[in-house]
């Protein structure tokens, strides 16, 4: 019997006293998450959107196989749709070991087609022993490091310690483990952190009953109140009237606005539906690169010189509107001016800044489609509660049973 979905409370005010670093692609990322799971001591939670059976699979296996053999309690949750092709032995080697491993919505394929595409968990979280977190866009798989070769993804995440970690603990056990029968001992108990930093935090997600707009609204938020400059780089950039009407006014009124956006994307839409913005974007003074060494993957941004934001949240209609987000929001001088240094270095080497269209007299075709994509994007969000609202349902993997997806149902944490 499938078991109702449950709202997961969480504080969205300041948490201060948090360290944050930024690792850039996955040659930062992967060595200090797979040495932070070799050096857990009671408890690892893990979450994420893709994991391949690729040599970055195997390494992350390696990893949570000899910390669940030593007694850590490891738990791993992971898409459905964004991970469909891991075998039995993958998995069941794990689930042999100890690990707890769970996959969100499986759905099965219909005629060689997979048609759980909506309402996807897209976000990245590890923690470690309660002490030690992980956040960002930055999946399990080797197309996240340079020698993949010209498809290898620009991307970034942040490794956090201090009280903050204890809000990313708390939600990401509420969000996969079975509450419906005893109540179990945690290994590693939800406790506040000491302060680790200067950082003030706030940890931001978004479902699809009480937080739909979180992270968007934060963001917003940001672009009205900039002053001196905004840089926002971002994969997948189709956003909602509102959130183009601040970038717009905050160019108005002298902010250096820029957005970084895919020039090589992989998926060739990608780049199409961005295109659509950006004479209505340019015209009002916001500057436009596109990332062209490799694919662009990043969710990242910077406002004035204390605000940044790091996690899994595109700005498109999927992860505003319909997919599981996640977010740090980080208040500090000193990784904000990291990150703009990054991201600037990025724009001076490997950007190309689109030119302003000349202005014409008339331009019929132009005209039609800025109507059009205005419409689109000022009533995207209603629409998006149109389409099909299913009960996602985490599946606890049994390979023995019946294959990877054969298994007792756990927890729906949002449809």
């Amino acid at each position: 019997m499938k078991r109702p979905a449950f709202r997961l409370p969480r504080s969205t005010r300041w948490v201060p006293g948090n360290q944050f670093e930024l690792l850039e692609n996955g040659e930062e990322f992967f060595p200090r998450v797979f040495d932070a799971i070799a050096q857990a001591r009671r408890e690892v939670m893990l979450e994420t959107f893709i994991l391949f059976d690729d040599k970055i699979g195997k390494e992350l296996h390696a990893a949570l196989l000899v910390a669940a053999q030593r007694g850590v309690e490891v738990h791993v949750l992971v898409d459905g749709f964004g991970s469909p092709d891991l075998s039995d032995a993958f998995v069941g080697s794990l689930v042999e070991a100890g690990v707890r491993f769970r996959i969100f919505d499986p759905g099965r394929p219909f005629m060689g087609q997979r048609l759980n595409v909506l309402r996807r968990m897209h976000r990245k979280i590890v923690v470690v022993d309660g002490e030690l977190g992980f956040i960002g866009g930055i999946n399990y798989s080797a197309d996240h490091v340079a020698d993949f070769g010209p498809e290898a993804k620009q991307d970034y995440a942040v490794q956090v310690r201090g009280p903050i970690v204890a809000q990313m603990h708390r939600f990401t056990r509420e969000a996969v483990l079975d509450r419906t029968g005893h109540k179990r001992r945690s290994a590693a108990a939800a406790t506040e952190q000491p302060h680790a930093g200067t950082a003030h935090a706030m940890f931001v997600t978004r479902d699809n009953q009480q937080h739909t707009n979180d992270i968007e609204r934060h963001y917003r938020v940001a672009l009205r109140a900039a002053r001196s400059r905004v840089v926002i780089a971002n994969a997948y950039f189709f956003p909602g009237y509102r959130f183009i009407r601040e970038m717009r006014r905050a160019a108005k009124r002298g902010v250096d606005v820029r957005l970084i956006l895919q020039g090589q994307p992989d998926m060739a839409i990608v780049k199409t539906a961005a295109g659509l913005l950006y004479d209505h974007l340019q015209r009002a003074g916001v500057r436009i690169y596109e990332y062209c060494d490799r694919p662009l993957h990043g969710k990242v941004a910077l406002v004035d010189e204390d605000w940044s934001t790091v996690g899994s949240s595109n700005l498109d209609p999927l992860s505003l509107s319909l997919n599981l987000e996640a977010n740090v929001i980080i208040q500090d001088r000193a990784f904000n001016t990291h990150l703009h240094r990054r991201l600037s270095h990025l724009m001076e080497h490997s950007c190309n800044q689109i030119e302003v269209a000349a202005p014409s007299r008339w331009n019929g075709l132009a005209v039609l489609r800025s109507y059009a994509v205005f419409h689109l994007m000022r009533w995207f969000p209603a629409w998006a509660g149109w389409l099909p609202k299913h009960q996602p349902t985490i599946t606890l993997a049994n390979p023995g049973a019946a294959g990877t997806t054969g298994a007792e149902p756990a927890n729906s944490p949002a449809a």
